[in-house]
């Protein structure tokens, strides 16, 4: 037994709540290493004598990665209380117990083990409830669809007559997005994430000049107002960008402190190495080195009223119903806090997602984010679909590391994409393979989380890097790949119709086969059967658990009876009810 690999904390992904009567536990463990594990478990008060009250039970695997296995259970607090540890057995038969205190022959005393002291209700992770079922839509206004041309800011070029550029316009406005939310209900979509649109200098508007007005080229609060409202009368949300990091460069409070350098009242509105400010030299803290979008410097309290009466402005004014955060890595965990706690009082069941594209827990402990952008669900899917340097077995212990970096409550609400404004298009990273991106589209609307389509991937637009990925959205559907529309439309249906296939339940990859990648979607109700063939020829494939499972969607060339037929680069979803 391999001790030292074995890892457990009683915080974060290893110990959370749902609710207040009940705890999830996690521990890792060298990958093969350990036969059986159980957790030792019971209130820290409950004594008969001197002997202390509490049960063994079996923790349940959760999948490996490429070095641990993962174990979970879920314990019932009738006092909201517990003291607990791990018996392991290895292959051998020879046991341990690890407790708070390290490992021990035989069980220590209470006071030497893990412990919750109590569970109070402040401490229970929820994200909004209505989160988990929404299937969001990420719009980039500007070139989303023009509905009103008396809008358009000078050189407007005509729709989609140009490559996009930093530089040129095509338009895009709200009323163009309004016009277009029956084309977004048809598809399924129930959530629309839109980049900024508040009033600012560049086509991409993340260079912010009045954060409490809409941009006069994308419409007015008006415009906006009547947007979320034919949104929600379509039960679709509205979700909008926040750039709090960094202002543009002609914000006022920027343009002041440049015109009046030591004299000017907003010095420490941002993050001066010296006065008077220098463009060129950027001695200043900005994004990047953007001299443009200097940072702001959120611990000032003027600067941290204002940012958050702008949160609060757009939920009184507009109804929105959620927050997405650029760059919220780089602002201080103290705003964070506090814009949460303006956000839910104003709106208890709003949306805050950070946009971090790296681990995240530190934001995600129910007292600042209620997700964030999941980047590394991004990252293995290019790497087995785009690049091919994962094999099926590698991907699935990838997306199993990646399933187990946060409370399973956080992964129901995790933000899960296959591309945004800041990539290249999934299509062009597949090099224009078609049966690729359908696969995907299956990983992404059979996956634990809510699943974001970047605006025109349901219909096969292409792009490369920043400004490629920014390509007009075309409206003539002789223009569209409507069979392509037709496979995400479907998948979205499926996820609705079958929660399984949703949030419901738990996730655990499957080895088949060297070539196919298989992961089995569980609840109380039913199982389902997530099969991608990666490999250029057709797998018979039996199944032994799936036997009594009917298939609820497959690509034309695969079927299913005793056996499951899957084409080259083909797809299946099976289901069986319980």
């Amino acid at each position: 037994m391999d001790k030292s690999s074995v890892i457990h904390f009683a915080r974060d992904q290893f110990l959370y709540s749902s609710s207040l009567d009940s705890i999830t536990i996690m521990i890792m463990a060298k990958k093969g290493d350990i036969a059986k594990m159980e957790l030792v478990h019971g209130d820290p008060y409950d004594f008969k004598g001197s002997n202390w009250i509490y049960k063994t039970t079996d923790m349940r695997y959760t999948g490996s990665d490429e070095l641990y296995d993962y174990y979970r259970k879920t314990i019932e607090l009738p006092h909201r209380r517990a003291r607990y540890a791990f018996r392991l057995t290895d292959h051998e038969g020879k046991t341990a117990y690890f407790s708070e205190k390290g490992f021990y022959d035989k069980l220590p005393e209470v006071g030497l083990l893990f412990a919750l002291p109590y569970l109070h209700h402040t401490e229970v992770f929820s994200a909004p409830d209505w989160v988990k079922d929404t299937v969001w839509y990420q719009i980039f206004p500007e070139r989303f669809a023009n509905g009103n041309k008396e809008l358009d800011p000078e050189g407007t070029l005509e729709w989609g007559s140009a490559d996009p550029t930093p530089e040129n316009f095509f338009g895009g406005d709200l009323e163009g997005v309004i016009n277009h939310l029956d084309y977004l209900k048809e598809l399924g979509i129930t959530g629309i994430y839109f980049t900024p649109i508040f009033h600012a200098f560049s086509n991409h508007k993340y260079d912010t000049i009045d954060y409490m007005e809409i941009d006069p080229q994308f419409g007015t609060k008006e415009t906006l107002k009547k947007l979320v409202d034919e949104a929600h009368a379509r039960g679709i949300k509205v979700m909008l960008d926040a750039v709090f990091n960094h202002s543009g460069y002609h914000f006022k409070p920027f343009q002041d402190l440049l015109q009046h350098g030591e004299a000017s009242k907003y010095k420490d509105w941002f993050h001066p190495h010296s006065l008077p400010l220098d463009e060129q030299k950027v001695n200043y803290d900005a994004f990047g080195y953007v001299a443009s979008m200097p940072k702001l410097n959120t611990k000032n309290p003027e600067v941290k009223e204002y940012l958050l009466q702008v949160a609060k402005h757009w939920i009184l004014e507009c109804g929105i119903d959620g927050w997405r955060l650029d760059v919220a890595n780089e602002v201080d965990f103290d705003f964070w806090r506090s814009f949460r706690k303006t956000v839910k009082e104003e709106k208890e069941d709003a949306y805050i997602l950070g946009e971090i594209w790296h681990d995240s827990m530190p934001w995600l402990r129910g007292d600042q984010f209620d997700a964030v952008m999941n980047y590394p669900f991004l990252t293995a899917i290019l790497e087995m679909f785009s690049s091919e340097t994962l094999e099926p077995t590698e991907f699935a212990e990838k997306m199993t590391k990646v399933y187990h970096m946060y409370p399973h409550t956080v992964n129901k609400a995790a933000f899960n994409l296959i591309g945004s404004h800041d990539t290249p298009r999934i299509l062009t990273e597949c090099q224009g393979d078609i049966k690729k991106v359908k696969q995907i589209y299956t990983i992404l609307l059979t996956f634990t989380g809510t699943p974001c389509i970047y605006y025109g991937d349901e219909i096969g637009m292409d792009g490369g890097q920043d400004p490629g990925c920014r390509k007009c959205m075309p409206w003539d559907e002789n223009e569209q790949d409507r069979d392509m529309f037709e496979h995400v439309q479907t998948l979205i249906a499926l996820r609705k119709e079958h929660p399984v296939l949703a949030n419901e339940g738990d996730l655990l990859f499957v080895h088949i086969d060297s070539e196919v990648v298989m992961y089995k979607r569980e609840s109380a109700n039913a199982d389902a059967y997530v099969l991608i063939n990666l490999g250029d020829n057709e797998k018979e494939l039996s199944i032994e658990e799936c036997v009594g499972a009917s298939l609820l969607y497959a690509n034309p060339e695969t079927s299913f009876t005793d056996t499951l037929s899957i084409s080259k680069r083909g797809f299946a979803i099976l289901k069986k009810e319980k």
